[in-house]
């Protein structure tokens, strides 16, 4: 009989694999998915938030369910406006989403010594890694997240008889740097800090704890039904902790402002809150809560599949 060849060895996986750059490019990718797949649930929850805002008219941009938003970009506008402002979306992700689950893994492995392969993580260290690295990224990333919500609002300002304020990505970072300077670019970045950090206490805190629970008391492997399970969980959190911080935020970043740079409806996100409570109560805070969560579950599945797999793909750790 022929002698059967000796199995190959096993090569060594790349050093890389497990590198935090190399995380930091897996996790643009998984966002870009995530993103894409999701994104005009974003565009209707951003038309929801300024919905029954006083302009500067002493008017209110009226009133419309989730549906007949969705219906009416659609109709109005067309359906390719659905994914408008996402190639801004996409540029605010590659500084977001690499920032936080970079500074998340770094945070847990490099200051906490919280290995891999540990069952068990604190709850609150995986809060504090959340907080930390969601407000750091959000920060870093908030004059692209300002471009994205003017983009977003473009279609309806058209609709509504405004001339236009931005003609494309570039056009706006340089308007709002003309007008505000630096200053400007970072605008609404202190409730969009806020609600960064407490969607990734959602998000990534809920994700690492649900998956180690999950995995600690039952007996299922690391696969893809843990990870859609964990997901699940947070995104349903992540969308409970962020929408009132995200309807401030949509607010202060869309208001019209003076000659020299100032909002013309908010003062600061204090005011904004303070007038929203005020005028429209606080149910308000929750405007587009709905989509948030539509968006935020598939959001969070999409991006966490993608992440586990392209990490497993490479032989690299998982999450």
């Amino acid at each position: 009989m022929p002698s059967v060849p000796p199995a190959k060895p096993d090569l060594p996986l790349p050093k890389y694999v497990d590198s935090l750059w190399c995380i930091y490019v897996v996790s643009v990718v998984a966002a870009w998915n995530a993103e894409f797949l999701t994104y005009p649930l974003d565009l209707i929850k951003t038309r929801l938030q300024i919905q029954g805002e006083l302009n500067k008219n002493g008017g209110k941009v009226p009133y419309r369910g989730m549906m007949a938003t969705a219906l009416g970009i659609t109709r109005e506008e067309g359906v390719h406006r659905l994914w408008q402002g996402v190639h801004a979306a996409f540029a605010r992700h590659m500084v977001y989403s690499g920032t936080r689950i970079m500074t998340y893994k770094a945070l847990k492995e490099k200051v906490f010594k919280q290995s891999s392969t540990d069952e068990y993580f604190p709850l609150w260290k995986s809060a504090l890694c959340g907080v930390s690295a969601g407000a750091l990224a959000q920060y870093i990333a908030s004059p692209a997240d300002l471009v994205k919500v003017q983009l977003q609002m473009e279609g309806r300002r058209r609709l509504m008889g405004f001339p236009p304020r931005v003609n494309g990505i570039f056009d706006a970072f340089n308007k709002v740097w003309m007008t505000g300077g630096v200053r400007g670019l970072w605008k609404g970045s202190v409730p969009n800090v806020q609600r960064a950090a407490l969607v990734n206490l959602g998000d990534l805190t809920t994700y690492d704890f649900a998956k180690r629970f999950i995995l600690r008391h039952t007996t299922l492997p690391d696969n893809h039904l843990v990870h859609v399970m964990a997901s699940c969980c947070a995104g349903f959190v992540a969308a409970s902790m962020g929408t009132p911080a995200d309807v401030i935020k949509t607010r202060v970043m869309n208001q019209p402002l003076d000659d020299r740079g100032r909002g013309l409806l908010y003062s600061s996100s204090i005011d904004c809150l303070k007038k929203t409570v005020h005028t429209e109560g606080l149910e308000a805070l929750y405007k587009g809560f709905v989509p948030i969560w539509m968006r935020m579950a598939p959001w969070s599945l999409s991006f966490w599949l993608t992440y586990e797999e392209v990490l497993r793909l490479m032989g690299a750790k998982s999450w």
